[in-house]
């Protein structure tokens, strides 16, 4: 069976043996797969939503694998027990509402071995929360499917040798460092996209435009900072 970009990039991080718990399992394709794969043992799919839960059953059941993948309604991690799994996926929901699940669901989450996240918003907000929670990232990537760009990140317990700059909070360490060809074309897009609203500026009176050049302009900044890495 053949998975999306973005899910296959998930697949690809979550640790070979490990027990899977997917918050927002949709579909359940994810699970589906690694064990399809027997990349791992058991599997949680979990939802909000009874609509998806059903869905992520019918397609467990048409693959056979309803005595490896158990659904379960639950509202982020408040129905999954702490020593359940050793690998937490939560993809496809805004970095806040990401947040909220693994705050909320603190004693939960302090069981898993690794946490594989994919925020759809305030990307660097919760790389610094993974930091001020016990974490460090340990791997990054992203996927552009269909016009839309997908950063994950792998986070495991500990501290990492050093602080973050910030820089690489907003970009990704990892990112960076690889030169990663769709984070090229992601900060391509958004330095258009700045340059764009400049040009709408330039001649807006007021303090208020004003004060929004100055953040465009250092927002510009940044991105030309992160793309110079891919010079030469």
């Amino acid at each position: 069976m053949q998975l999306s970009l973005r899910l296959s990039a998930i697949a690809e991080m979550v640790t070979e043996g490990n027990r899977l718990v997917d918050v927002g399992c949709d579909h359940g394709y994810l699970p589906v797969y690694l064990i399809f794969e027997k990349k791992i043992p058991r599997a949680i799919a979990a939802d909000v939503g009874k609509g998806p839960l059903s869905r992520a059953r019918e397609h467990i059941h048409q693959y056979g694998l309803d005595n490896y993948i158990e659904t379960r309604l639950s509202d982020g991690l408040k129905e999954i027990g702490k020593e359940e799994g050793d690998t937490l996926v939560i993809a496809g929901m805004g970095g806040p509402l990401m947040e909220k699940i693994l705050t909320e669901g603190e004693e939960t989450r302090k069981g898993f071995r690794e946490l594989i996240l994919q925020p759809q918003s305030d990307i660097p907000h919760v790389r610094k929360f993974l930091f001020e929670n016990g974490y460090h990232i340990v791997n990054e990537e992203m996927v552009l499917e269909e016009g839309k760009f997908y950063p994950l990140m792998k986070a495991v317990p500990g501290k990492a040798d050093r602080e973050w700059t910030e820089e690489e909070l907003e970009f990704g360490k990892f990112l960076l460092e690889k030169c990663h060809p769709v984070l090229r074309q992601y900060l391509e897009r958004e330095l258009r996209i700045r340059k764009e609203i400049l040009e709408r500026l330039k001649d807006a009176p007021g303090a208020s435009a004003g004060q929004r050049r100055q953040e465009v302009e250092e927002e510009k900044r940044k991105l030309l900072t992160a793309l110079r890495r891919y010079e030469g």
